[in-house]
């Protein structure tokens, strides 16, 4: 679960970087970076709730 918590993070990471680029100096490519970047969170967040219920059982 340790793992998936770090990818989750580092993924935020590439997001914020490649959504800041795309906000303050219009890099188109960052913009597509940074959607990419969003649909892997959402994967590894439904990941992490599964792991996150079966920790609680």
């Amino acid at each position: 679960m340790k793992e998936l918590v770090e990818q989750i993070k580092a993924e935020y990471a590439a997001f914020a970087e490649n959504a800041d680029a795309q906000v303050e100096k219009g890099n188109k490519a960052a913009g597509a970076r940074a959607r990419k970047a969003a649909l892997n969170i959402m994967k590894l967040m439904k990941d992490f709730r599964k792991a996150s219920v079966e920790a609680a059982k």
